[in-house]
């Protein structure tokens, strides 16, 4: 089998496509359109509403943006392709969209770390919140978190680049991304696995226990609470905010660095959507839409705008 040049030329085959591409075009599009205009509300809010001002809300509405871009790198490429039903995609395209779905994710995974520790430090250290997570400290771990997303990024795009690819090129995947690249090479790939397997530790499982971590403490002085309502109310805030991210790192880090990591068609899709395309379309609702203050700047702000177009 005779080995293809990296040109721009090259094309590969997406075959995580069913059939049924109209009914799964509805569903892409639904998705899309429900994180988009749900990341994009959160975030005009809490830039609108100056009662939103805190770290807190800080790091939501960066999450929101970040939740928006990381949808974006995916989702509308795979509505177009499940419309027309051209399932092709060129090399450099798909590099493209390797660079930006490693870059989004990583840095999705050190962010949700970020947050959890703001929340472990507001809860468990309350005096100290304000001097602790002032507006530079903020700045300086969203500017790490997008910094080790994108050197982690290209570290992946770089090794892929330098692979060989053969035949007929497919890419079991809905989309580019690491494991179905790695497979549908026909050059060496141990440097790419080994590499794989090394910053699944440091940016996935690393801040997974980070996140655990936090959230322990926090479950801890949540118990200490005396009023029952109270305890309750903090309690179901936390607990949602701990399955998803746990859904979100479980997945990657099992599809990443599993025992057999690629190895199944099936797992891979399952996995790729839930660490991708569900954290981004649950985070308003787990984050946002059940916070009271988050709730009523939405109700004050269509109440202006009904009073505006009245």
């Amino acid at each position: 089998m005779a080995a293809t040049n990296k040109t721009s030329m090259d094309v590969f085959t997406l075959l995580g496509f069913p059939e049924q591409h109209k009914i799964f075009s509805f569903i892409i599009a639904a998705i899309y359109t429900t994180t988009v205009l749900g990341n994009l509300s959160v975030f005009c809010i809490i830039q609108v509403d100056s009662r939103l001002q805190s770290p807190m809300y800080f790091f939501l509405a960066c999450l929101s943006l970040l939740d928006v871009c990381y949808s974006t790198v995916t989702l509308p490429a795979m509505l177009a392709n499940a419309i027309t039903g051209n399932r092709k995609i060129s090399f450099n395209r798909c590099l493209t969209q390797l660079y930006f779905f490693i870059c989004f994710g990583g840095t999705e995974c050190l962010f949700l770390a970020v947050m959890a520790y703001d929340r472990y430090v507001a809860i468990c250290n309350p005096l100290h919140y304000t001097t602790t997570m002032n507006g530079k400290v903020c700045s300086y771990f969203v500017a790490a978190s997008g910094l080790s997303g994108s050197i982690n990024a290209a570290f992946h795009t770089m090794m892929t680049w330098k692979l060989t690819f053969c035949g007929d090129q497919d890419i079991k995947h809905y989309f580019c991304d690491v494991l179905p690249l790695l497979e549908a090479a026909c050059s060496d790939i141990q440097d790419s696995r080994v590499l794989l397997h090394v910053v699944t530790v440091f940016i996935g499982m690393t801040p997974f226990i980070l996140v655990t971590n936090s959230y322990i403490r926090i479950i801890s002085a949540i118990l200490k609470i005396r009023s029952t309502t109270g305890r309750q109310k903090v309690f179901s805030t936390c607990s949602s905010h701990l399955i998803v991210v746990t859904v979100f790192y479980s997945t990657a880090i099992f599809n990443y660095n599993g025992p057999n990591s690629g190895d199944s068609f099936v797992f891979v899709r399952v996995a790729s959507l839930l660490y991708s395309i569900v954290p981004p379309l649950l985070n308003p609702i787990v984050y946002c839409l059940r916070n009271i203050e988050v709730k009523r700047a939405f109700r004050d702000g269509f109440s202006k705008l009904y009073v505006f177009f009245k």
